[in-house]
C-alpha cells in the first residue's frame, strides 16, 4: 500500500481536497516505476478512481493496469478508498490524501493536475477550481476581509 501524502500551509482555508465525483472524475498523474526491473516509465501516467480495466489473465479489475517495456511484467495500482480532505493545522502537519493497493509497480512522484475545493477557515466561504500545479495558491476571501492562501505545499508517497 502507497499514500499520498501532502504537507501544506493553509492561510485562512481548510477542508482542501480534489474535486472527484463521478461526473467529474480527478485524475491522480504520476511517474511509475516498475519494481521489478526498477525500470522508470519516461512519460507521466494518470488514472481515475472511477475508471477500471481487466488485469490480463485475471478476473479481476485495477484502477491502473500497466505493462513494463523493459521487462514486459505487468502490474497494477487500484485507488482504495475516496480521497480525504487535508485540513488546517499550525504548524503544517503531513496528512495522507489518498491510498493506492499498488501490485508490481511504485508511484515515485505526483504531478497535482486537475481541480481542488477548499472552504474558509472561519467563514462558510467555498473555493473552488483551486490550481495546485504551480505550488501555490492565492485569493481572497470576501466574508472575512482576507487574503487566503495555500504555500510550501510538499507531495509524498509513502508506505501506508
Amino acid at each position: 500500500m502507497l499514500a499520498l501524502t501532502l504537507t501544506a500551509e493553509l492561510i485562512g482555508v481548510t477542508d482542501l481536497h480534489p474535486l472527484d465525483t463521478s461526473e467529474e472524475p480527478y485524475f491522480y498523474t504520476f511517474k511509475v516505476q516498475c519494481t521489478s526491473c526498477r525500470e522508470t516509465h519516461p512519460n507521466w501516467v494518470s488514472t481515475s478512481r472511477f475508471e477500471s480495466t481487466e488485469i490480463s489473465g485475471s478476473k479481476g479489475e485495477a484502477n491502473f493496469v500497466w505493462r513494463c517495456k523493459a521487462c514486459k511484467r505487468e502490474s497494477t495500482a487500484s485507488i482504495k478508498d475516496t480521497p480525504k480532505t487535508y485540513t488546517h493545522a499550525s504548524p503544517p502537519t503531513r496528512q495522507t490524501i489518498i491510498e493506492f493497493d499498488c501490485r508490481g509497480l511504485e508511484f515515485t512522484e505526483f504531478q497535482a493536475n486537475g481541480e481542488w475545493l477548499a472552504k474558509g477557515l472561519e467563514t462558510p466561504t467555498k473555493f473552488t477550481a483551486i490550481d495546485l500545479a504551480e505550488g501555490e495558491w492565492y485569493d481572497f476571501d470576501e466574508k472575512s476581509g482576507e487574503e487566503v492562501s495555500i504555500k510550501d505545499i510538499k507531495w509524498e508517497i509513502r508506505r501506508a
